[in-house]
């Protein structure tokens, strides 16, 4: 199984994900998102080195609302005229309706796994660094956001060595939601102080080390756009393409 889709420009990825989504976004037949959905996921699994078991993980909450999008627009869509072909519970279901729901929940599996294939396979300091470098994100910005998704693994960590430190102390833990909301201000504000500090020492090292949020034309990481990524680039476009001619031939 290839690495093609991790090794591919960030920022190329990046734009034609944006492009897919607001095309689907335009077509309201079932058939257009379920072909798209289905191309995506064998481009991800002939084309990416994955943890499958996490990505299931992952789509599990996405699946879960797919499936919210599909009964709750068959129970209480409006009535928008068709033909009935079945009833539940007393309620008609007309084929417009069925199309309706069925576009809208492949729709959303649709939007969900690119989403999960960007994530998966786009490392983000890369990411950050193409931003910079091919569509000329100002380095403040730029630098910022990677400081700042950095930090999450920290503020995890120093949540986990609060909480500790709390139970050493002898603070009692609370048994119920409200007492547990309640008493997140014991959390927030170690965590808030810490953020404070950390940044701080982070802006004095930035600043150490030369940075002045200018533009540069050379980078210690060079990132680049080749061949492959037209190529790869091409092949989502075709895809789509496909997807959105077969939809529109199929839905009528």
């Amino acid at each position: 199984m290839s690495r093609l889709l991790h090794d591919m420009n960030p920022s190329v990825k990046f734009i034609i994900v944006t492009v897919s989504m607001l095309t689907m976004a335009f077509f309201f037949n079932p058939w257009t998102p379920l072909l798209f959905w289905v191309g995506i996921l064998a481009l991800q699994f002939t084309m990416s080195r994955i943890n499958w078991k996490l990505w299931a993980l992952m789509m599990l909450p996405f699946t879960l609302g797919a499936v919210g999008y599909l009964w709750t627009t068959l129970v209480f869509g409006a009535d928008s005229g068709g033909e009935v072909i079945g009833s539940f519970a007393g309620i008609e279901v007309t084929d417009e309706q069925w199309a309706h729901a069925w576009s809208l929940t492949f729709r959303v599996m649709a939007f969900s796994t690119l989403s999960l294939l960007f994530a998966f396979t786009t490392n983000p300091v890369t990411f950050v660094m193409s931003l910079m470098q091919q569509l000329k994100v100002p380095p403040k910005i730029a630098y910022g956001t990677m400081v700042g998704y950095q930090f999450l693994p920290v503020l995890k960590d120093e949540l986990t060595q609060i909480r500790q430190a709390q139970r050493l102390r002898g603070v009692s833990q609370d048994r119920h939601w409200w007492q547990r909301v309640a008493g997140t201000r014991r959390l927030l504000i170690p965590m808030l102080a810490g953020a404070v500090r950390k940044a701080e020492r982070a802006a004095f090292a930035m600043e150490a080390r030369g940075f002045t949020g200018e533009r540069r034309k050379e980078f210690y990481r060079p990132v680049r756009v080749s061949g492959r990524d037209y190529v790869l680039a091409g092949v989502f476009l075709a895809v789509l393409a496909v997807s959105c001619a077969a939809g529109l031939i199929m839905g009528k």
